[in-house]
């Protein structure tokens, strides 16, 4: 099997590295030619919760040649269109995509590439891109082994093409099959929301927002919008690494909200050490895909009637260190959530 990381980031980078270690024939396609030739030249060095470098081939997209016949999709969803007419000519009719983007992108990919190519999928761990050539395990090495991936046909049918990716993705971590691929990745979608995002506005760890009262309280608050609004939309949300979010749901009396901070920092505990790839952004003067997590909330959350100030803040906070070309400074931020709490 020939397989395609397209975009070989943090997370790219560190798939693409197992993958090549375990004999599997992939290239890590990226468009940053000094990431892509400090790969070749001294291979993928992954540090954090693990030391390992690992021979790898990289490649720039002009470089990308024949076909592929699988292509795990990493790149931002910023950036959908130009990456997925670059990639059409180097697909085959038997060629799958596998979507592990943030968001919920797979409806739209799926119109440009049709429903027969794509399937859908979450990453559970987390890094951190440190240089070229290093990427930052952040995840601890049993979390990681136990739950890298969820994946699933858009259907939520049990193929012999899912069956044969989860083969490929479990050289890399434990793979599980999804049979309702939307509350996967909603799933998902609610992690991100809720602690990618957060620890994006208030420029930090995810650790950082787990050791603070207001800020933890403020994610579960995240996590509860995105549970109400998933659930008005008709979402089933699945588990997540064998956590079942609905503890994030609260009552309309707040009874629970202990018991879900709580919940919160034991289930994301594992990931203290991430940054999210949205800081990460900020950190290098890029935009951010804040529209295509908290900002699905909040767009979601209009189309459903329910109110959603903890994203709409969010949102709102991201935008404008976007625009201002700066880090968002923590205490500063943090005193707008609380005003909500």
């Amino acid at each position: 099997m020939r397989i395609a990381i397209m975009g070989a980031g943090s997370l790219g980078t560190i798939i693409g590295a197992y993958l090549s270690k375990r004999n599997e024939t992939v290239e890590l396609i990226d468009v940053n030619k000094e990431h892509v030739d400090a790969l070749n030249y001294s291979g993928a060095t992954i540090t954090g919760t693990v030391t390992e470098t690992i021979a790898v081939k990289a490649i720039t997209p002009e470089q990308m040649e024949g076909t592929y016949d699988l292509v795990l999709l990493l790149t931002k969803q910023l950036y959908n269109g130009e990456v997925l007419s670059n990639l059409q000519p180097y697909l085959s009719e038997d060629s799958t995509i596998l979507s592990l983007q943030n968001g919920v992108p797979e409806e739209s990919l799926a119109s440009i590439l049709g429903k027969d190519k794509v399937v859908g999928g979450s990453v559970e761990f987390g890094a951190t891109w440190v240089k070229p050539g290093v990427s930052e395990l952040t995840t601890t090495v049993d979390a990681f082994k136990a739950n890298a991936f969820q994946i699933g046909e858009l259907d939520g049918t049990t193929t012999d093409r899912i069956q044969q990716i989860k083969e490929v993705l479990d050289l890399v971590g434990n793979t599980t099959i999804s049979t309702n691929l939307v509350g996967t990745k909603w799933a998902k979608l609610l992690v991100n929301v809720a602690m990618s995002g957060l620890s994006t506005a208030l420029g930090c760890t995810y650790g950082d927002v787990l050791n603070n009262k207001d800020a933890v309280t403020s994610a579960v608050m995240l996590a509860d919008e995105t549970l109400k609004v998933g659930i008005a939309s008709g979402v089933e949300f699945e588990e997540l690494a064998g956590f079942n979010l609905a503890i994030f749901k609260l009552e309309e009396n707040k009874i629970n909200l202990a018991q879900a901070i709580d919940f919160a920092k034991k289930a994301f505990g594992p990931q203290a050490l991430l940054k999210a790839s949205m800081l990460q952004d900020l950190e290098k003067q890029r935009k951010t895909e804040i529209d295509y997590i908290n900002g699905v909330v909040s767009s979601k959350g209009k189309e459903t009637d329910i109110d959603t100030p903890f994203n709409d803040l969010l949102v709102r906070l991201v935008k404008k260190a976007e625009t201002e070309k700066v880090i968002p400074n923590f205490e500063e931020n943090l005193s707008y959530f609380k005003e909500l709490l």
